[in-house]
């Protein structure tokens, strides 16, 4: 069953080709860093206006890689939500029509569970259930996978996602967007032990975490040191050394990971599972994978990721998660039905099994 994935969710423009015996075929993907950067995070009308521009093009590109046709789809899987609305509906109207035009079904797929799904792709034998720790800029959550459409929620951020922190932090040390690598690039010349930041709910009985607080704590630190005077709320990050940088950096991170690793761990305990997944742009830190790793073995438990490029919002895990439950359900979607909605809110714990 060959399944075309489509992903317009936020900021990056995903496009798959996922064979459901074969695996992944094809894919490509535009990433609208450079777009945004100089606003400092995502502009919801410059995005959905450039996914316009983008789809058709990879769409050909990865059939044309692949050495296959429109006409040899089986299947188009497409993010409804959550997400940007301007953004889903591109991706939305892209896929319904080609759907229409070739007489398949189009999949309305929930982008968490293409994350959360995604490292399937990678390890397809994989056995559910298993534990999932879903980190990104949106998102950070802590899940029970029981199967496809089977997710019970077990911790969630009461604020800040961690990806979000990254973002913030990286933002406040003059560091750029986006958050995430520019503070691991900046961490590897930090001096262990110089800073301490805390660790938000690091003790607590629950497995929520909280990263708003831990973003405060280093703008307070920011705003401590002599060289970077704050008039009017506002800070001079470009007189901080670049020594002070990679040591904030580099304690921020020591402390973003180890409450998302504690946490994580304590979600195995809790649910006497050993299988730990790991999904979302921040499970491409490779701190937190080398603190995962080594809290898992610990334990004597496992811990799976997506690849490298398939940890950031991309097509191939919404291609793939368009063909397991395509698997699941062999009901083919009438397509004679043209209306369709997206959903820029869902929370992940409504969807239904196929």
């Amino acid at each position: 069953m060959l399944v075309l994935g489509i992903e317009t969710s936020c900021d990056e423009t995903g496009v798959a080709l996922v064979d459901s015996e074969r695996g992944l075929l094809a894919q490509a993907l535009h990433s609208q860093v450079d777009l945004h950067e100089a606003y400092g995070g995502v502009v919801p009308e410059l995005a959905s206006r450039d996914h316009i521009r983008r789809l058709l093009p990879l769409t050909r590109s990865v059939l044309t890689e692949a050495r296959l046709t429109r006409t040899d789809l089986d299947a188009i899987a497409y993010t409804q939500g959550p997400g940007l609305a301007g953004a889903l509906l591109v991706g939305a109207s892209f896929a319904h029509g080609l759907a229409y035009a070739l007489r398949i079904p189009a999949l309305p797929i929930h982008h968490l569970e293409g994350h959360l799904l995604s490292p399937l792709i990678a390890a397809p034998d994989l056995a559910f259930p298993f534990v999932a720790l879903l980190v990104s800029g949106g998102h950070t959550q802590l899940m029970q996978v029981g199967g496809i459409g089977d997710y019970k929620l077990l911790g969630d951020t009461l604020d800040d996602a961690a990806g979000e922190a990254f973002d913030k932090t990286a933002k406040l040390l003059g560091l750029g967007y986006p958050g995430g690598p520019a503070i691991a690039a900046a961490a590897r010349a930090g001096r262990p032990g110089r800073f301490r930041l805390p660790r938000p709910m690091l003790g607590s009985d629950d497995l929520d975490m909280s990263f708003s607080g831990l973003k405060t704590a280093v703008m307070t630190l920011v705003r401590a040191q002599p060289s970077t005077p704050a008039s009017g709320g506002l800070i001079d990050s470009t007189r901080l050394p670049a020594q002070t940088v990679s040591d904030i950096a580099a304690e921020f991170q020591e402390a973003a990971t180890d409450v998302l690793a504690a946490k994580a761990m304590a979600a195995l305990a809790r649910t006497g599972l050993s299988s730990l997944v790991v999904a979302g742009g921040v499970g491409a830190n490779l701190r937190l994978r080398e603190k995962l790793d080594s809290a898992a073995a610990r334990r004597s438990a496992q811990v799976v990721y997506p690849p490298i490029a398939l940890c950031t919002d991309n097509g191939a895990m919404i291609a793939w998660a368009g063909a397991l439950r395509l698997r699941a359900t062999r009901r083919p979607t009438d397509v004679s039905a043209q209306a369709f909605t997206v959903r820029p809110r869902w929370p992940l714990d409504t969807l239904e099994r196929p």
